[in-house]
């Protein structure tokens, strides 16, 4: 059946505004606790454990005590962990053995956005199966308990510390980061208060951007999707290295002593190139996103390569399919499934310092080998109902790009997941050809829906 709520990523919009709003997130609580009591088999007596994590928008608190209520009222305990990173929250569920996991956040949105996004027991995204279930419960009326079977909530102080040390415990033994001056932006968000000090302890030499959160600055002009901001830290501070984080802390980018931006795809690059050279590579999940640069990179170095939909959730199906450990997306959302459940900026972004000091090199040597394609994307409008795969005159210049670019390039058509937009990207080797291609096939499809 049609989801109505549950995207790829959970429940996000504007709050005050539907599904964002008080009533609602204290229903979804109620029908997700309903769901984990009718799923799980707990001794007699016993209540299912839901942890709830956020990051630093102001709408947080509100969403917290609607989302405890209604667990409450389901009859689930309640553990808070207040402000961490989503991934932090994968851990700690499992960790603690409770039966989900669930995150306050919107990840790299402005702060007058949110959502609500959930772990299962494992510390991976929900089953679609168990989406589904808890959506068909928001259909019915809300309950309660009796009395001795409602919820209780508690507060779990040490659930910084206990993630900190997990992040450090990813990092390989006999290595340190001594030596290392690095810029660390953490967008006002989840890391603040975490990501400097996995850093510090591992005797890095910390400058800080982002880490004064007040509610309302979260991703603010900061973060993973500014980057530009990390580049002057950088430069300013003579760092060796810098990195960005987003404000729910799963994704990361990172810059060079010279200012350069690496993303995701580099990043997964370094990582994959350190590990092939380890003897402990069987191959990388990318998306259709990922530049047919670093296809071309990867299998160079005789790794087989996959991609999935777009959407680190996607990534993780394909992995786990595969049975390999390495996959991500541009965006920096990376996966090493040695090392966490979920995508992890902090944990990722170590993984490429472990690559480094092992290798004794810098990001520029160790991306040698990775040349990335020009890369256009246009965004065409639709019309409502309107089957652009069904249209041979988008569909002929699709093939005409196709046989012109050959095996130096790439055309991806791909409809946009929240607004009536198809996308139209092109990569390739020369810039002036993939442009000419991408307006083409763009006005191609204007010209089909007008």
């Amino acid at each position: 059946m049609g989801r109505r709520y549950f995207g790829t990523d959970g429940v996000r919009g504007k709050v005050g505004e539907a599904p964002i709003t008080p009533d609602f997130v204290m229903r979804l609580g109620y029908a997700a606790g309903k769901t984990l009591v009718s799923r799980e088999k707990l001794p007699q007596g016993e209540r299912p454990g839901v942890l709830i994590g956020k990051d630093t928008r102001i709408s947080g608190y509100m969403l917290e005590a609607a989302l405890e209520a209604g667990f409450a009222a389901a009859g689930a305990d309640v553990m808070l962990a207040g402000p961490i990173p989503t991934p932090a929250v994968a851990h700690l569920t499992r960790a603690l053995r409770l039966q989900a996991g669930v995150v306050i956040s919107a990840s790299h949105n402005p702060f007058y956005d949110n959502g609500i996004k959930f772990f299962s027991a494992n510390g991976a995204k929900l089953p679609d199966a168990v989406e589904e279930e808890i959506e068909q419960r928001l259909d019915q009326p809300m309950g309660c308990a009796e009395s001795a079977r409602l919820g209780k909530a508690r507060r779990i102080e040490d659930a910084a510390g206990r993630y900190i040390e997990f992040c450090k415990s990813t990092f390989p033994n006999e290595l340190d980061l001594r030596g290392l001056r690095i810029a660390l932006d953490c967008a006002n968000g989840a890391a603040y208060h975490i990501a400097p000090r996995v850093f510090h302890e591992l005797g890095g030499e910390v400058v800080t951007v982002g880490v004064e959160p007040n509610g309302l600055n979260i991703n603010a002009e900061v973060g993973a999707t500014r980057p530009e901001v990390l580049q002057a830290a950088v430069l300013q501070h003579r760092a060796d290295v810098g990195i960005a984080l987003d404000g729910d802390g799963d994704r990361v980018v990172m810059v060079d002593q010279r200012g350069r931006i690496y993303d995701g795809d580099m990043l997964l690059y370094v990582i994959a190139r350190a590990r092939h050279a380890e003897g402990r590579l069987d191959g990388v999940v990318g998306t259709l996103m990922s530049n047919l640069g670093f296809e071309h990179a990867v299998a160079r170095l005789g790794v087989p390569f996959e991609r999935a939909r777009v959407g680190d959730r996607y990534v993780l199906e394909l992995l786990l399919q595969k049975g390999w450990k390495l996959g991500g997306e541009n965006s920096g959302h990376i996966l090493c499934l040695d090392r966490h459940t979920t995508g992890d900026g902090i944990i990722s972004a170590l993984q490429v310092l472990a690559a480094l000091r092992s290798g004794d090199t810098d990001l520029p040597r160790a991306c040698e080998g990775l040349e990335f394609y020009p890369q256009v994307l246009v965004n065409v409008r639709l019309l409502p109902g309107f089957d652009w795969q069904a249209d041979a005159d988008i569909a002929q210049a699709r093939e005409a790009a196709e046989r012109a670019l050959g095996d130096e390039g790439r055309v991806l058509l791909r409809p946009s997941g929240t607004e009536p937009l198809l996308r139209v990207m092109v990569e390739g080797r020369e810039r002036e050809a993939v442009e000419t291609h991408a307006n083409r096939i763009a006005e191609v499809v204007r010209q089909a829906t007008s």
